[in-house]
């Protein structure tokens, strides 16, 4: 379902259901919860509790299960970053929209960290590759700045090869 919301402050329609990155993401359609977060900062959990309509002991049970990590304050209260919640608008649209578990959550995170790692991985191998490459090429254009043992070609001057001829002779 693609449905039409007003979002922002002019009121101006959108999609209210946005597709976004990953492999689960781009398979289904994951809803715009962005739209809740107003400005930036760090909320307590009976904020973002009210924000996405679940108990602050969801939220709890997700910190509990490793899938969130909010920050603390002295006070030991959490608070929650926008990153924070941009992870927990991917775990509510996993539980709600698709019917993940806890487990399965947890599952598609890790795999999704990997992914986002082996992607890091390849784009260095990838710059690596593109400046090994071009210091072949420019090594290629001077043969002599690539050689791993410097050409020396044997100088012969016109009286060596002269003398050369009568020697021979």
């Amino acid at each position: 379902m693609i449905g039409l919301a007003l979002h922002g402050s002019d009121r101006e329609p959108s999609l209210g259901w946005l597709a976004v990155g990953s492999y689960i993401e781009n398979r289904f359609l994951i809803p715009n919860m962005s739209s809740k977060r107003k400005s930036k900062g760090a909320y307590m959990i009976s904020a973002v509790a009210e924000m996405y309509e679940i108990h602050p002991q969801t939220l709890r049970l997700y910190e509990r299960e490793g899938l969130l990590k909010p920050s603390r304050t002295e006070g030991n209260t959490r608070l929650y970053t926008d990153e924070d919640l941009q992870r927990l608008e991917f775990i509510l649209s996993l539980a709600r929209d698709l019917g993940v578990n806890i487990s399965g959550i947890a599952i598609i995170l890790q795999m999704r960290e990997r992914m986002e790692e082996m992607q890091r991985q390849i784009q260095e191998f990838v710059q690596y590759i593109q400046k090994e490459v071009l210091a072949r090429a420019t090594a290629a254009a001077d043969p002599s700045k690539g050689a791993i043992v410097p050409l020396r070609r044997p100088v012969i001057s016109t009286v060596d090869a002269s003398r050369r001829k009568d020697a021979s002779k």
